[in-house]
């Protein structure tokens, strides 16, 4: 916000490249460019930072495919948990904490973070992939 007061002027090119992305844009182009607002503090769609990081882990001698698979498992795995976390003692609301114990409050940024970082590594449809997990949970 200080940054946007100060130099308008560096922050308004930015945030009209962040406004630009549409999910037909390159996924390298949207990538570079969500790298570039997340440097300048503005929130992101998909988290640079967190792709990097998937697309450096993938498993060595398994195929896209296969990696691909795994994601979808992993998406599979939390929506079958979903019942479980709720019916935890621990999933309570706590004022004092002004959230869960378990933390239960903060899962659904995680996934929906989480899920859009793996689909760009693998060049899927975010949007298709969250509307099955709805699904399925």
């Amino acid at each position: 916000q200080v940054f946007s007061q100060h130099c308008p002027f560096l922050m308004g090119p930015i945030e009209c490249l962040a406004d630009v992305v549409t999910p037909d844009t390159d996924i390298q182009v949207t990538l570079s460019i969500f790298e570039l607002a997340s440097a300048a503090g503005i929130p992101c769609e998909v988290d640079p930072a967190l792709v990097t990081a998937l697309a450096g882990h993938r498993t060595e001698g398994s195929s896209p495919e296969e990696d691909y698979k795994v994601s979808c498992l992993l998406l599979v795995f939390v929506a079958v948990s979903l019942p479980l976390l709720a019916a935890d003692p621990a999933s309570l609301y706590n004022p004092e904490l002004d959230g869960y114990n378990n933390n239960l409050h903060c899962l659904a940024k995680a996934i929906v973070h989480v899920s859009a970082a793996l689909f760009t590594v693998h060049n899927k449809n975010i949007e298709t992939h969250l509307k099955e997990f709805l699904l399925v949970s």
